[in-house]
């Protein structure tokens, strides 16, 4: 049988590993991590976890490569520790955009980030918003993958009037994630038409499928980074006709200049969750607002461990 549930707070986010915990009930589990002058790192479990079923919370943020073995190393001191089952809770995945083969000679890396977690000897993943589906069919153990569209739809229905607003997706692949919320919130769809040229991160939009011509257009993705592509879709919208726009996104990476992208910015107000950390700077940012995860963690992290549905959470 496995015994009693702990969680294990990795260092890139102890903030929401603690909300989870005051969600659960429990205090988080004694560890430590130490990083030498080498650059080597050491990670020991500071209690008891023989036979428990151990929750390491540990998002990929910077620094992203330290994160990654940091976690690879708390999972495997675990195993050694006869820990009964270990899930890795990655609300933000590594390397979640590599996903394919897209030119010669490249890793598949969110498959290597899969492989590496099984090695290690994670039993299960708890994960949320994956960039792509088939990323979820590179894990050969139980990985769940939660939706964040249940959060930001009712924020967005509590604080503002929809009527004449239209769900904008940034580009043709995420019109699909975008049915979430707009089966949620039963609003209209347009998509914006964009093409990516080079590794500039920054894509140019070509064409509008869909009419925003006086409405209130909120753009929706499941990460913003750069913030140039979310801020070309904003300008995009606009000149087609909107009368101004919102953006609702899941992880907010915020990397570079992204945060003086979005304050020069048409967009009013940038929602996200925290499957990441904000930088300090965004905090300060006022156009952005900030929702918490901790709660539907805590509450599928309750339903694996009482071996109950996790789908079903989605349905109730």
């Amino acid at each position: 049988m496995i015994g009693a549930v702990k969680v294990i707070s990795g260092t890139a986010h102890p903030e929401l590993a603690q909300d989870i915990c005051t969600c659960l009930g429990v205090d988080i589990c004694r560890s430590t991590v130490v990083r030498f002058s080498n650059e080597n790192m050491l990670v020991q479990i500071d209690e008891n976890v023989r036979e428990a079923d151990v929750f390491v919370i540990q998002p990929s943020c910077p620094p992203v490569s330290d994160g990654i073995i940091e976690l690879l190393m708390t999972i495997d001191a675990l195993k050694h520790a006869s820990a009964g089952r270990i899930t890795a809770v990655v609300p933000y995945f590594p390397y979640a955009r590599s996903d394919k083969k897209d030119r010669p000679r490249i890793s598949i890396t969110a498959r290597l980030m899969a492989d590496l977690l099984q090695t290690s000897g994670a039993d299960r993943i708890l994960t949320m918003n994956l960039h792509s589906p088939q990323v979820q069919g590179f894990f050969r153990i139980p990985a769940d993958q939660l939706q964040a569209a249940p959060i930001l739809c009712d924020y967005l229905r509590e604080t503002r009037d929809l009527t004449n607003h239209v769900l904008v997706a940034g580009d043709v692949g995420e019109s699909k994630d975008v049915g979430h919320y707009a089966d949620r919130l039963d609003l209209p769809i347009a998509i914006v038409d964009k093409r990516r040229h080079g590794d500039d991160e920054v894509a140019r939009a070509v064409n509008l499928i869909g009419d925003v011509k006086g409405k209130i257009a909120l753009i929706v993705d499941d990460e913003v980074a750069s913030g140039g592509t979310l801020v070309e879709a904003a300008r995009f919208v606009l000149e087609r006709g909107a009368l101004a726009v919102e953006a609702c996104v899941v992880h907010p990476v915020l990397s570079g200049r992204a945060i003086e992208r979005i304050e020069a910015s048409p967009i009013r107000q940038l929602v996200v969750t925290d499957t990441i950390p904000l930088r300090e700077e965004a905090k300060r940012c006022k156009r952005i607002r900030q929702l918490s995860i901790a709660g539907l963690l805590a509450e599928t992290m309750l339903r694996i461990s009482n071996e109950d549905s996790v789908s079903s959470l989605f349905m109730e």
